[in-house]
């Protein structure tokens, strides 16, 4: 498995007490370490990928947003998605990390990819930043693969415990992108529930409630979500990797633990060594008790690699 990141998402500063802080990347990345995974450092995405996501007017919006050294902290939502003037640059690194990764996982040269990066992206709609996202860093990797390499069918499995709003919007409009999620409901951002399925019935969703564990998690990704993925038939899996569903995590009421973040990578490797020749490519998303968050991506990502 390789690994992309770059110390540049560092820089990313909300204000102090912030959830989706640097110490964040940090434990993922002292998480990672015992792996020893091949690391290449995150590229800055290009405005042709992004815009693949992004209409031109949020991109250059968001170019007139970004503060310059010294300019102070920008809100853009209701206090939640905070610029500094280190987030241009781990924005565009952030899906540009994604963007490499698909790179190398279809250029064989590692079936399997990690992006520990931030920000985070799954909140992020084409037309609106919001939830600690900017840019949609899984959905700009996605659509790359479409585009760029002329796959025909590409999944998105996204196991964070907020509903991934902005893929899903991003699914609404292409068939050939398939959109699952199984997500903590009700809870931030108040979508994601079962009857939504797409135009193109592309979309999945699987909300648990308040308090649900381990037996409930895995039964909705034996039932729904993994006979999904295999009748789409993907040639490509991407993951967005949340890993805030964790019974520590202080932003919401699930009850996984390590041991589910684990199962998740063997279920999930074994899915791509079925239908995709194993290509996978994985992206943080939330999870914001470092602990925890340690650990969790160890487990995914060591069980990955064991598959």
């Amino acid at each position: 498995m390789l690994l992309f990141t770059h110390p540049a998402m560092l820089a990313h500063a909300p204000p102090p007490g912030h959830p989706e802080r640097p110490a964040r990347l940090e434990a993922v990345l002292r998480g990672l370490e015992p792996l020893n995974l091949p690391t290449r450092d995150a590229p800055l995405a290009t405005r042709e990928q992004v815009e693949r996501v992004h209409p031109k007017a949020l991109v250059d919006a968001m170019e007139e947003a970004f503060p310059k050294p010294g300019e102070g902290l920008a809100a853009l939502d209701a206090g939640d998605t905070f610029l500094s003037d280190g987030t241009r640059e781990a924005t565009w690194r952030a899906a540009g990390a994604v963007v490499a990764a698909v790179d190398a996982v279809l250029a064989g040269e590692n079936p399997r990819a990690f992006c520990a990066v931030r920000p985070p992206g799954h909140h992020a709609e084409p037309a609106q930043p919001m939830g600690f996202c900017i840019f949609n860093n899984v959905a700009i990797g996605a659509l790359h693969a479409l585009e760029a390499y002329g796959l025909r069918r590409v999944a998105v499995i996204d196991f964070d415990v907020h509903h991934g709003n902005g893929t899903q919007a991003t699914a609404q409009k292409e068939p050939r992108l398939f959109f699952a999620s199984t997500h903590q409901s009700p809870l931030y951002p108040g979508t994601g529930f079962a009857h939504e399925r797409g135009p193109a019935g592309n979309i999945l969703n699987a909300p648990l409630p308040p308090g649900a564990g381990s037996a409930e998690w895995r039964a909705a990704m034996e039932r729904d979500v993994l006979p999904a993925l295999h009748a789409f038939a993907p040639e490509l899996i991407l993951v967005s990797a949340g890993f805030d569903a964790h019974e520590a995590d202080p932003l919401a009421e699930m009850r996984l633990t390590d041991v589910d973040y684990a199962w998740a990578g063997e279920r999930l490797g074994a899915a791509a060594l079925s239908l995709c020749a194993g290509k996978i490519v994985s992206t943080l998303e939330g999870g914001y008790d470092l602990g925890a968050l340690a650990r969790s991506t160890q487990a995914f990502a060591g069980a990955l690699t064991r598959v």
